[in-house]
């Protein structure tokens, strides 16, 4: 016979009517009214699926309960989290976004950061000035650069000349073993009686070793050299030249102290000294890369002796225009650092390596040079920030 059981239209029509006759009287006795006689009126929306009851008689079907279970599940809607639970979800996320973007940090610091503007708290241990900072009127500029070769005696003895030129009274401090800035000025190192080394070990008062040159001198001796180890067991080593130098600070306008190439005891105390540093940078990679050893050291000064230092400027020195390599390094010092490198350029010229010769300055060995004209301008720039702080 099939699966369906195929009548012909007459017994499908009788059955028909008696089912229908079946229903509406089962219908009349649940609701009460014998006057109906038609089918209950559809509603049009329900809140929810009602399951047919399984005819009388019929066997279970559990799987139909179960996915009439299922369907009922899937029409009503999912319960929402409260608002406080949702907000804090939301917050989570942003503190969870905010760790991800930290944790993708490289830990490299920017320039301005380590040495743009200055810390204002100080160090718990560290002293008060010997006067207050509003009545301080000497500038003690240091020139600093872990790399040898950068012209930082060439800059310090020159600028320092600069800016006695415009009327300021000026110290010049060679704190290098080596005495170059003292041969600078016409001193043999060898034949000075007394140097750094005894006002930085001895405690001799630093009037007693300046020399009266085209600016003043405080001169160096190979003696220096050993300053280092005589001064390890002294308390407060570091400050040494800071309390030396407090001895003539009514006396002078600015002090400008020439460093060894290196990051030792010496340079600790020229920066714990110093109010500012200019870090003269040959125009090539290598003396480049000392930038990054002179910024970690500034940074402990800054946090253990010194809180006041700054950086003054990036001198470019010893440039040579003809040569890509240079320029292209000017070009990396301004995208790196901005407005901390100077304006001015310090060209190579021969005149730089014939002054120390006459044992003068350049600017009174050739006043008329382009050479001298650098150094000059230099003075400008630095008198220029010095105002406008």
């Amino acid at each position: 016979m099939g699966l369906f059981n195929r009548k012909n239209p007459e017994e499908r029509s009788v059955e028909g009517e008696a089912h229908r006759r079946s229903q509406s009287s089962e219908t009349e006795v649940e609701m009460g009214s014998p006057e109906q006689t038609g089918p209950e009126p559809v509603v049009a929306e329900a809140a929810e699926p009602v399951p047919m009851p399984a005819p009388a008689g019929a066997a279970a079907d559990p799987i139909g309960d179960e996915l009439r279970e299922l369907e009922r599940e899937a029409a009503s809607p999912a319960p929402e989290p409260a608002g406080p639970a949702r907000m804090l979800h939301k917050e989570d996320l942003r503190r969870a976004v905010k760790r991800e973007q930290e944790a993708e940090e490289d830990g490299r610091v920017s320039a301005d950061e380590l040495i743009g503007p200055t810390r204002t708290r100080r160090h718990p241990f560290t002293p008060e000035p010997a006067q207050p900072a509003g009545e301080r009127t000497m500038q003690v500029i240091a020139f600093a650069n872990q790399k040898g070769g950068v012209a930082k005696t060439t800059t310090t003895l020159n600028l320092a000349v600069a800016l006695s030129e415009s009327g300021h009274r000026v110290l010049a401090v060679d704190l290098d073993p080596q005495g170059n800035l003292t041969m600078s000025q016409g001193i043999d190192p060898d034949t000075v009686e007394k140097s750094l080394y005894h006002v930085l070990v001895d405690r001799v008062p630093i009037k007693e070793i300046i020399e009266h040159r085209e600016v003043d001198i405080a001169v160096a001796s190979i003696d220096l050299a050993g300053a280092e180890i005589a001064m390890s067991t002294q308390i407060g080593r570091e400050r040494s030249l800071q309390k030396a130098l407090a001895q003539v600070a009514g006396e002078y306008d600015y002090v400008c102290i020439d460093t060894p190439p290196s990051l030792g005891l010496l340079t600790i105390n020229a920066l714990t000294a110093a109010d500012k540093v200019i870090v003269p940078v040959q125009c090539e990679y290598l003396s480049m890369r000392g930038l990054v050893q002179l910024q970690n050291t500034l940074e402990m000064i800054r946090e253990n002796l010194n809180p006041d230092v700054q950086i003054e400027g990036i001198l470019p020195t010893m440039l040579d225009t003809r040569t890509i390599h240079a320029k292209e390094a000017v070009e990396i010092l301004e995208e790196n650092f901005g407005d901390l490198v100077f304006k001015s350029r310090i060209r190579k010229a021969i005149k730089f390596a014939e002054a120390p010769v006459k044992g003068s300055s350049v600017l009174k060995y050739d006043p008329q040079s382009n050479a001298a004209q650098c150094y000059r301008d230099l003075a400008e720039e630095v008198l220029e920030h010095g105002t406008t702080e």
